[in-house]
């Protein structure tokens, strides 16, 4: 009979969309260490979610950048040849 120390890990729970009804975007700052962590938190209860800790200014550009759908009709990048 084989007996194993690890189990298996169960399947990580499927990541709703980001519903800008429900849920905000913020940057949680601490006072104490100054770590910065961008998550979301949901509007009827107040909880915040994590989502990626903020090392330096490049994180924190890709979580502003990404935070919004897409709109073709006001898009804000546009194509400049070089």
């Amino acid at each position: 009979m084989a007996f194993s120390l690890f189990k298996r890990k169960a399947p990580a729970p499927a990541q709703p969309a980001f519903d800008p009804e429900k849920l905000k975007p913020m940057i949680r700052c601490s006072i104490c260490t100054g770590e910065q962590v961008a998550g979301f938190r949901h509007l009827e209860d107040g909880r915040f979610e994590e989502v990626m800790l903020i090392r330096d200014t490049e994180d924190l550009v890709t979580f502003m950048w990404a935070n919004e759908p897409f709109d073709k009709d006001r898009p804000d990048t546009f194509f400049l040849p070089v």
